[in-house]
């Protein structure tokens, strides 16, 4: 088992021990995922780029991807899986001959 299956796992017998799978469902989830970013970012407002507690960032991360893995678990993902795609799919639309040092998107490239 991966180290990503067996933090999912540990997350599914938190959530189950305490009977949350039924406020799981896809739209929640989403749900959660989008305000604990929202969260995220409020720990850089009106600061500097990288002037964040470390503390805070970790905890807000960790609420996210937790959010995120549970999300892509539900829906029988494979985290690694898709991520190696997504990179596969970036790698075209932005080939490192074009995009080096460049934040355009990938239209205008």
């Amino acid at each position: 088992m991966s180290e990503i299956q067996e933090i999912i796992q540990q997350l599914i017998k938190f959530r189950d021990e305490r009977d949350w799978q039924q406020f799981h469902n896809s739209k929640d989830l989403s749900l959660a995922i989008s305000i604990e970013a929202g969260e995220l970012l409020e720990l850089f407002l009106w600061k500097q780029n990288e002037d964040v507690d470390p503390q805070r960032l970790k905890e807000e991360l960790a609420d996210i991807l937790s959010f995120c893995f549970l999300l892509a678990e539900k829906h029988q993902l494979s985290v690694p899986e898709i991520i190696k795609e997504k990179i596969a799919e970036n790698d075209i639309k932005y080939p490192a001959s074009k995009a080096r040092g460049n934040a355009k998107k990938y239209t205008e490239l």
